[in-house]
């Protein structure tokens, strides 16, 4: 991932000296259970860690240098650590195979990776919901097809928002359990040269839970899920960004980003204020669900391993945590700085002549005795020349005008149905479901 979509947190979990600090302490945490069932002697396990407390550099040159020399990663690793550890090191990785340590080290990358994203959620979350308390009753137009359709009120699409990543929280959390599991079972995943208490004093050491069969790997289901769901994350951070993106354009203009002080919006045009924030949302959004469908690849592997899922998870476990990470941060700095225009909204919604509440007129005449079809084409006979005026004429004043309208509504019942407040009674309701 290029630093410029990066944060420093998240992109810290992929550097080659943590994947190397994992690695020491999946072998150190194996040699010490080893130790106890006798396999090796205590003195092993305590040069590993003896060592370890010196807080050695992780000399990644030194490794890279060894991996060009014998072409296998894990090998370089130990044969570094031996240089450095000494004779004891040879009881390092007794009965173990290289999957042990990559999957188990890769399910601590992505275990830790979900602790950063689901804390990135609480923030936008808490966002979300600060700003939908602020316009819990700021009218606003609901668009349907692009087109108005009836009034809502701000809050309430900043709720639907936040209902959504709460939903989206919850699906996280099931993936972050789904995919913390350990592996120590040796070549085929048969614990044939190795105990299965080994691996669960792993497990246990580094919060993990036990993988319940393996074959020589993880099976892959797992991280197709995992990353499935981040997918669907970054769908929902696309689909709020593609709504302030529509709010922001010149003719709506409900909604914009923060434009700050001395920010330039083109090149050539020096009136431009562009919502790039949110239109690199849906740019990463793109990046975040393309990851999704090579993971779902990688599940069908030959018999009990192959390796082509090996280099596109050096790809997408990296770049799909580091891209939600930064996608998430902004659209909570998004969300947590949106200019929003009341006025504008109000303009809006009374742009068309009151088109916004025919349904109310249309439900009124069928409870008078109209038929729902009659009703219909009254009611549209007299909203398309509204609409043809582009908002001059008032349907009101229309409706008022027609006998055929006034023959079952008096003009005090056709003045009640334009109410605007009438459209937010249970607000109020849906934010208890939301929020409580």
């Amino acid at each position: 991932m290029i630093p410029r979509y990066s944060r420093p947190e998240m992109a810290a979990i992929w550097e080659p000296e943590s994947k190397f600090r994992i690695w020491f302490e999946i072998e150190a945490h194996a040699t010490d259970a080893l130790a106890k069932l006798g396999v090796v002697p205590e003195s092993a396990a305590k040069a590993l860690w003896d060592w370890w407390a010196t807080e050695p550099e992780i000399d990644v040159p030194a490794i890279d240098a060894i991996e060009a020399v014998t072409k296998h990663d894990v090998i370089a690793f130990l044969t570094w650590v031996a240089e450095n550890v000494g004779e004891e090191a040879r009881f390092m990785h007794q009965g173990m195979t290289s999957s042990d340590v990559l999957d188990t080290c890769l399910a601590v990358q992505l275990t830790r990776a979900s602790d950063i994203l689901l804390a990135d959620l609480d923030a936008l979350l808490d966002a979300l919901k600060r700003r939908a308390m602020e316009h819990k009753l700021t009218p606003t137009i609901g668009r349907s097809h692009g087109i108005q359709g009836e009034p809502v009120t701000f809050g309430l699409k900043l709720a639907q928002a936040y209902a959504e990543f709460e939903r989206c929280k919850a699906r996280l959390i099931l993936a972050r359990e789904e995919i913390a599991t350990c592996a120590i079972s040796g070549a085929m995943g048969t614990f044939a040269n190795i105990d299965p208490s080994v691996e669960a004093h792993v497990a246990k050491q580094l919060g993990l839970a036990v993988e319940p069969i393996s074959t020589q790997v993880i099976p892959r289901d797992r991280h197709a899920m995992f990353f499935a769901t981040l997918g669907v994350i970054a769908s929902s951070a696309e689909r709020l960004a593609v709504e302030i993106r529509h709010l922001q354009r010149t003719e709506v203009l409900e909604a914009e980003e923060y434009f700050s002080p001395g920010q330039k919006g083109s090149s050539a045009m020096p009136h431009k204020r562009n919502p790039i924030l949110t239109e690199n949302l849906t740019g990463l959004a793109r990046m975040v669900r393309g990851y999704a469908l090579p993971a779902m690849e990688n599940v069908a592997l030959w018999h009990e391993r192959d390796i082509s899922h090996s280099s596109v998870e050096r790809y997408i476990g990296p770049d799909a945590t580091i891209t939600l990470d930064f996608g998430l941060a902004r659209l909570t700095g998004v969300i947590d700085k949106l200019l929003v225009y009341p006025e504008r909204m109000q303009k809006n919604l009374d742009k068309m002549g009151g088109l916004v509440h025919s349904q109310r007129v249309l439900l009124a005449l069928t409870q008078a005795g109209v038929s729902r079809e009659d009703a219909y084409r009254l009611v549209q006979r007299n909203a398309m020349k509204v609409w043809d005026s582009d908002g001059a004429l008032s349907l009101m004043e229309l409706l008022k005008a027609d006998s055929d309208v006034t023959a079952a509504l008096s003009d005090a019942e056709i003045e009640e149905k334009f109410d605007l407040g009438y459209h937010f009674k249970h607000v109020d309701t849906v934010f208890e479901r939301v929020f409580d």
